[in-house]
């Protein structure tokens, strides 16, 4: 299998976690503003950076490499005014995204983890 860049497993890991938030949001309400609303305060660049900063404990010498490796990859012009949280987001869904391809077992122990923390 060729080795996927860590853009796209940022990509991939942005549309696990939106799931992620939403099989938690739809147990919470039926009207559909109040589920958008729900879902984008917890799907964002601050709230993924807040939670990265929490669960950094938990994580492995690799996870924390791609992490860094996440974290150092450049950031688009239009995102410079919050530079730092777009960074730490872009790493959060990449380790989602890396997670997801390559150790499902570990991705579940993270949701759990998240879970607590929302």
């Amino acid at each position: 299998m060729d080795e996927i860049n860590l853009r796209n497993y940022a990509y991939l890991g942005d549309a696990v976690w939106e799931l992620f938030i939403r099989e938690i949001t739809i147990f919470k309400t039926q009207n559909a503003k109040d589920l958008h609303k729900m879902t984008t305060d917890k799907v964002n660049a601050k709230v993924q950076h807040e939670l990265l900063l929490i669960i950094q404990g938990y994580l492995s010498t690799e996870e924390l490499d791609l992490l860094r490796r996440g974290r150092n990859l450049p950031v688009p012009i239009a995102r410079k005014s919050n530079q730092l949280d777009y960074r730490m987001a872009t790493a959060f869904e990449l380790l989602i995204g890396w997670w997801y391809q390559n150790d499902k077992i570990r991705l579940n122990e993270m949701e759990e983890i998240l879970r607590e923390l929302l």
